[in-house]
């Protein structure tokens, strides 16, 4: 994957994973509060891949 899919994808996974939290403590589903908890952390891991491919491909662009 690409640098801006990462990121895409990564935001897409960290409101999905919010969203999913909300409904489980608004249901008192203490399953979708933590599915939806590591939705969001793989969300937030893909943004900084997506960030870490951007800096590498910067320093690569500069030799």
């Amino acid at each position: 994957m690409g640098s801006t899919s990462d990121k895409i994808s990564g935001k897409a996974n960290e409101i999905a994973g919010k969203t999913k939290q909300g409904v489980g403590k608004a249901t008192d589903d203490r399953e979708m509060q933590a599915k939806g908890a590591v939705q969001e952390a793989k969300g937030k891991g893909q943004v900084a891949t997506g960030k870490v491919k951007d800096k590498l491909k910067g320093a690569v662009d500069r030799l």
